[in-house]
């Protein structure tokens, strides 16, 4: 069930018409609320948004939710444990069904009368209705849902993106020895940060920063993201040497074990915009933590080499995933305002794995923590910035290509809404 289609504003064709390559965006786009509302509407409300993790709902009746705009979803893992979503709106008189973040259900009651549904969204108690009244007719409005290797993905569009399914047979098999399906949550938070969800996903897709503003990131990543070698800086080439030796040590490891080896980048070039990269880590080369070092004794799925590096996903519009030998991280971004987004981070382990005897949580997190903090510094200043009337907008960098992708891919998004209207 899709929104009614906005007009776009009647500024947006220009904007979208002067966006000069390269550059980033116009203010505008970091600081209109008509921008942001169609943001919800033509990115948020039309594409695959990564939303949670299986492991977060591990057993029937385990439900979350969340709310992105005006939509509001339930995701539940149902009695026979299959993984459904629905509109959190009671097909009685629009009440909002389930208000915590998560818990878990016997049957999904509106608090306001009772109407109850079961997991798999049928109704089954709807009181004082008429002989005629048929239930069959008032289950919960569902919402599009894919699973891909334990990650959760909605799209609230009555016409999702047909491309989703193409990614997601390339990325099984290079997720499927991390099992995440039969992972377990160790830790999760949630970030407010001070800024335009597209600036929170801007700053991740480049890392010319974190040599400067990332120091625990950096004792075991490489900040050699989006660098070929060509782009190396004399200061960068110790750097870049040692990157290359581990970098052959982890394609030796990957064809002893049978792992795909092939990367790809599709990042503006189809509608579920991605790229999957196996990066070599720095130090022990096994996780992110000071000098590369193991966080947690028990590795994922099937994994048995520890020094496996970091398997990296972006994925086009609200996400980003690392999978490490012993544990896996992904991130979400949802907006909340032109000028606030919410990004949430989940840490996965082996679901045998022990708090306290095979991992600890604050070191675990230390590193994503101490990151996540930085990067919310980084993207309000950017904010501030965007919104101060000498901003005009600046050329990216060479070694910024994933920035340009990412804002290709979100102008091309806009460009095809306006080209309905015309």
């Amino acid at each position: 069930m899709s929104l009614a289609i906005q007009t776009p504003p009647v500024e947006l064709e220009t904007l979208v018409r002067d966006r000069a390559v390269g550059y980033s965006l116009a203010a505008p786009f970091y600081a209109s609320q008509e921008i942001f509302d169609l943001d919800l509407e033509v990115i948020f409300g039309r594409h695959w948004l990564f939303s949670a993790v299986t492991a977060e709902i591990p057993d029937a009746g385990d439900y979350l939710t969340i709310d992105i705009g005006p939509y509001a979803v339930i995701i539940v893992r149902d009695d026979d444990e299959e993984i459904r979503a629905f509109h959190n709106v009671c097909r009685h008189r629009g009440s909002r069904l389930l208000k915590d973040a998560c818990g878990s259900v016997g049957n999904i009651v509106c608090p306001y009368h009772q109407w109850t549904y079961r997991p798999d969204g049928d109704l089954i108690f709807a009181e004082s209705q008429p002989d005629t009244f048929d239930k069959s007719r008032f289950g919960l409005n569902p919402v599009n849902v894919k699973v891909v290797a334990g990650l959760i993905f909605v799209c609230f569009s009555d016409n999702p993106p047909d491309d989703f399914d193409e990614v997601a047979e390339f990325l099984e098999p290079y997720l499927a020895p991390y099992d995440l399906t039969n992972a377990k949550v160790a830790h999760q938070t949630d970030l407010v940060e001070e800024g335009n969800w597209k600036l929170v996903m801007e700053n991740n897709r480049e890392c010319q920063h974190c040599d400067g503003a990332h120091p625990e990131l950096v004792s075991a990543y490489f900040p050699l993201f989006g660098y070929s070698e060509d782009d190396i800086t004399p200061r960068l080439r110790p750097v870049f040497e040692r990157y290359q030796a581990a970098r052959a040590d982890l394609d030796r490891v990957c064809l002893l074990r049978g792992f795909p080896q092939e990367e790809r980048r599709e990042l503006d070039t189809r509608a579920t915009g991605f790229q999957l990269s196996h990066l070599a880590l720095d130090g022990a080369g096994i996780s992110f933590s000071e000098g590369g070092a193991q966080l947690c004794k028990k590795l994922l799925g099937t994994m048995t080499e520890p020094r496996f590096g970091d398997l990296s996903l972006h994925l086009q519009p609200n996400s980003w995933f690392h999978f490490l030998s012993d544990h896996a991280v992904v991130f979400r971004v949802l907006p909340i305002s032109p000028e606030k987004s919410i990004v949430r981070s989940t840490w996965l382990v082996h679901p045998d794995a022990v708090e306290g005897v095979d991992y600890d949580v604050e070191s675990l997190t230390a590193v994503w923590e101490a990151t996540n903090r930085e990067d919310r510094e980084l993207v309000a200043d950017t904010q501030n910035g965007v919104m101060n009337p000498g901003y005009i907008p600046g050329p990216y960098s060479l070694v910024e290509d994933d920035v340009e992708a990412f804002a290709n891919w979100y102008i091309t998004r806009l460009q095809h809404h306006v080209a309905a209207f015309r």
